[in-house]
This record gives structure tokens, sequence and C-alpha cells, in this order.
């Protein structure tokens, strides 16, 4: 029986899936509970420019580049709708951004936007530090996300952008191993 309940879980989450490998609507909980299992990704992904993505909103910063953008580089893009989905994490989500102020720690392009918001698949039982034995499938069927290409431009990297053109093309292989964060083997096989 407890091996058809799974089976049934696992083939509703399935069906759920979006296209882009996400599931329907899971809670955000923050990169800082990433932090806690996968230190050394988190410490090299705080020195990216996703990680920095909502500061880019501000005032004067990248004047240049929002210039040449058509952009007022004076402005203060933090609170503008349009921008917000690619410079934060789960803006318009439940638990996603909702403000600087009320959740801070969602402010820049977090752990989630690349692997599936975490409130479900972080859950006691799943990826947590007492289970060192969870499988990667379980994992997707909570909610996490394996990034691919698609990840990416579904949302953020594609010509919506106004910082490229209409014939942009991302570069998945150069992005994922050097705009993203340290990739590193697991310490405990999960397949």
């Amino acid at each position: 029986m407890k091996a058809f309940l799974a089976a049934f879980t696992l083939s509703l989450a399935l069906l759920s899936l979006t296209t882009t490998g996400r599931t329907a609507e899971h809670p955000y909980v923050g990169s800082k509970k990433c932090k806690v299992c996968h230190l050394p990704q988190h410490k090299s992904w705080e020195q990216t420019k996703m990680a920095n993505a909502f500061a880019l909103l501000k005032a004067g910063q990248r004047a240049a580049a929002k210039k040449k953008a058509g952009l007022d580089p004076n402005k203060d893009y933090t609170t503008d709708k349009n921008c917000l989905p690619c410079h934060v994490t789960g803006y318009g989500k439940p638990g996603g951004f909702k403000s600087i102020e009320e959740t801070s720690g969602l402010a820049g392009v977090g752990c989630e936007m690349c692997h599936g918001a975490g409130g479900d698949y972080t859950k006691t039982g799943l990826m947590t530090l007492q289970n060192k034995e969870y499988k990667r499938t379980d994992l997707v069927a909570a909610g996490l996300t394996v990034p691919t290409a698609e990840t990416c431009t579904a949302l953020c990297h594609n010509a919506k952008s106004p910082f490229v053109g209409k014939n942009y093309v991302f570069d998945w292989k150069t992005r994922k191993d050097q705009g993203t964060h340290t990739h590193l083997p697991l310490k405990y096989n999960h397949e």
C-alpha cells in the first residue's frame, strides 16, 4: 500500500509540472535555509550578479547599461513589477518576494529561482540534515527543479529583457558554469 501511495503521489506531482519543470505552487523559504547544508555553493553564489540582482534596480546602479537599454538610470526600479520577477526570488508566488521590507531574504536571484521553491522539498523526511538517503525523484515530486537552459530562459534570460536584443541567445553552458555558484558533487548518492 505504501508503494502504491508513493507512486500515486509521484504521478500527481508529475502531472502538475509546468514547462519549466516546476510544480504548481510551493512556498519559498529563502537561500539561508539552503546555506545550512550547501555552504560552499552559498558562499560562491553570494559573489554573483544573481545574488545581488536586486541592488541593480536601485537608482544610479549600472547607469550606463540602463541608459543604453533606454531606461532612466536615476529611477529606482526596486518596486517595478516589470523588473522584480527577474531580480528577486518568487515574485508573485506563495511565500515569494513581496517587498524589501517584508521579504528581504528573497531579494536577489536566490537558490529557489533555479531549483524551485523549497517549502516542500526541505520538509522533514526529504532534503534535511537528518535524512541523508533522500532520493532526487522524491525531491522533484515535492518541487525541486533540476535546472536546465529552459529554467533560465522561461522567465528571465530571454529577449524580453531590455538589456538584450530580439536575437538574444542564452549561453547555458557558460552561465551555468560561471554565473551561478560553485558546482560540487553531493556528499551522498541521491539517485
